[in-house]
C-alpha cells in the first residue's frame, strides 16, 4: 500500500483541497489563554501578575511594563540592496528613512491587498530590522532569496519556536501618564523630545539601551532594546525603580488586548492564496507555515477567501501608502485610491446582549450562544464576524474583540461600508458561526448564533489615546 504524500507546500496544499476556506476553517482553534501563554511563554511572561484589570489600568493610569522580547519574529536584512529590497516591498515612502527611524512597514499583493506588515528598524546603513508576525517575515525573505538583491537574510524567531533558545534583542515597553517620569528617574536626565517612530539613546543600569518612541494601547512610552545578554538587568532596574511610580508588570492575558484601545487590528488575513503571480510564493512556502496552520473563524462565511481580503484603506493605513516609488502592488493601489473604501471603527458592544450571552450557558433548555472569554475574546487568528444593518444586510466585519476595563466595555475593531461608520451608529455583530460552529469542530462547542447590538466608536476608542497620539506625532 503507497502512503498518500502529504503537501510539502502551500501551493500543494491549495491543490489538494477542495476549498481553503473549509481547510483553514477546520485548523485548531478556542483557547486564548493558551495562545499567549504558547507566545510569551512562563516563567519569562506571566499570564497575569497581579490581574489583567489592575495591568489594563496601569496603562491608562500610571505606567505599565511589557515584555516583548519572546513572540515577535525578527527578520535582518544586510547589505547594499537592503533599504532598495523593503522599498520594493513596501507601499512606504522611505525618503527620510535611515539610522535612528523605524517605519510602520506595509507589504501588499500585486492586487493591492494585505499581505503583512511589522515594525521596521534602522539602527546603522545597510542594516535593517523587521519585527512583528509571521506572514510579512515570509514574504520578505521569499524575495531576499530568490529575488537576486545584495542582501543576507537572517531570521531571528519567536522564543518558543527558537532553535538557539534565546532571542537576539529584548524588548520591553514602558507605556502610562508615569513612563516619562520613570525614564528620566532611570537615566538621572530628561527624556529628549522625540517625535514618533524616532530613536535615541538612554543609558539604563549601566548599558546603552536604544529606545523607540512608540505605544501599544495609545499612552506615552518608548520601547526599549539592545543586546539579548543585557536584558535582565535592563528589566530588574525597571522594576525597582518602578515601585515609586505605580508599575505593572502586564502579563500576556492583558498585553493581547492594548490593541482594542490603540485601534490596531492585528491579525488579517493575508491575501497569499489566490493569483498566479503569487505562485511561485506559494510553492516556496512550506505548508507547515502560519499562513496554512493557522485558522479562521467568526460568523462571516463566504466560500470565496478573496471575501476575506483587506486593503490598506479598510485597516486605517491609507496614510502610509505613498506613490514616490516603485513597489509591488503599486498599480493596484493607484486605481483604488479614489475609489469608495470601508472604514476601520471600534465598537462598543451592547452590555445587556453580551449579558444575555453569558446568561446563555447556564440555560439547560436550549443550545448556548457561542462561548465569550475574558479578556480577550478573539478565539481564532483571523476572526471574521459578519456585521448588520437593521434590514439584516451585511455591511462589514468585525475582527479583534475583547473587554477593555479602562473603558468597562466589551470592544471589536471592525471595517464597515463608509455609511455605517459614523460614530453612533447603531448596527449588530452576529456571534457564533453558522450550523452551530460544525465546520470549526472540535475546537469549538455546539452553539447558536446571536445577534449582538454595538455602537460605532471612533479609532482609538479613548480620547486619552487619540490625544496622546496627536502630540506624539508633533514631538511631545
Amino acid at each position: 500500500m503507497v502512503e498518500e504524500r502529504k503537501p510539502r507546500t502551500l501551493q500543494e496544499l491549495l491543490d489538494s483541497v477542495p476549498n481553503i476556506v473549509d481547510y483553514l476553517y477546520a485548523n485548531r482553534k478556542g483557547s486564548v489563554a493558551r495562545d499567549a501563554v504558547q507566545r510569551q511563554p512562563p516563567p519569562h511572561v506571566l499570564p497575569e501578575y497581579t490581574n489583567w484589570r489592575d495591568e489594563q489600568r496601569a496603562w491608562r493610569e500610571t505606567v505599565a511594563l511589557y515584555d516583548q522580547s519572546f513572540h515577535m519574529t525578527t527578520s535582518i536584512l544586510r547589505g547594499p540592496d537592503a533599504l532598495r529590497l523593503v522599498s520594493y516591498l513596501a507601499v512606504n515612502s522611505f525618503r527620510t528613512f535611515g539610522p535612528g527611524r523605524a517605519r510602520h512597514f506595509l507589504a501588499v499583493s500585486p492586487q493591492g491587498y494585505y499581505i503583512g506588515d511589522g515594525i521596521l528598524y534602522c539602527l546603522t546603513p545597510d542594516e535593517l530590522f523587521l519585527v512583528g508576525r509571521a506572514a510579512g517575515h515570509n514574504w520578505v525573505q521569499f524575495h531576499a532569496e530568490t529575488g537576486g538583491w545584495d542582501v543576507t537574510y537572517e531570521r531571528d524567531e519567536i522564543f518558543t519556536q527558537n532553535p538557539t533558545g534565546r532571542r537576539t534583542v529584548y524588548r520591553f515597553q514602558v507605556e502610562g501618564p508615569n513612563a516619562f517620569a520613570l525614564l528620566e528617574h532611570l537615566t538621572g536626565a530628561p527624556v529628549p523630545e522625540t517625535r514618533f517612530f524616532h530613536i535615541v539613546t538612554l543609558r539604563i543600569a549601566g548599558h546603552e539601551v536604544w529606545a523607540l518612541r512608540h505605544t501599544m494601547a495609545g499612552g506615552p512610552g518608548f520601547e526599549l532594546f539592545g543586546p539579548w545578554d543585557e536584558g535582565p538587568a535592563v528589566k530588574q532596574a525597571i522594576i525597582e525603580a518602578g515601585h515609586r511610580f505605580g508599575l505593572r508588570q502586564v502579563g500576556s492575558l492583558a498585553y493581547f488586548t492594548t490593541a482594542f484601545e490603540l485601534g490596531w487590528i492585528p491579525r488579517p488575513l493575508p491575501a497569499i492564496y489566490t493569483g498566479e503571480e503569487l505562485r511561485p510564493f506559494r510553492e516556496w512556502l512550506p505548508a507547515t507555515a502560519n499562513e496554512a496552520t493557522w485558522a479562521l473563524g467568526g460568523s462571516f462565511a463566504s466560500p470565496n477567501v478573496e471575501d476575506y481580503y483587506l486593503t490598506p484603506w479598510e485597516l486605517g493605513y491609507g496614510h502610509l501608502v505613498q506613490f514616490d516609488h516603485d513597489f509591488i502592488g503599486r498599480a493596484a493601489l493607484e486605481r483604488m485610491a479614489n475609489q469608495r473604501h470601508r472604514v476601520k471603527v471600534s465598537l462598543v458592544w451592547d452590555p445587556d446582549d453580551v449579558a444575555h450571552v453569558v446568561r446563555s450557558y447556564m440555560d439547560t433548555d436550549q443550545l448556548p450562544a457561542k462561548y465569550i472569554e475574558f479578556p480577550l475574546s478573539t478565539y481564532a487568528t483571523w476572526q471574521y464576524d459578519a456585521v448588520l444593518d437593521d434590514q439584516k444586510r451585511i455591511i462589514g466585519i468585525s475582527t479583534y474583540v475583547g473587554f477593555s476595563w479602562n473603558e468597562r466595555a466589551m470592544v471589536s475593531l471592525a471595517v464597515l461600508d463608509p455609511e455605517y461608520a459614523v460614530p453612533g451608529t447603531r448596527v449588530t455583530v452576529l456571534w457564533g458561526e453558522p450550523d452551530g460552529g460544525a465546520r470549526s469542530r472540535p475546537w469549538l462547542e455546539p452553539h447558536r448564533q446571536v445577534e449582538i447590538r454595538a455602537t460605532v466608536a471612533p479609532v482609538p476608542l479613548s480620547e486619552y489615546a487619540r490625544a496622546h497620539l496627536a502630540a506624539a506625532r508633533r514631538g511631545r
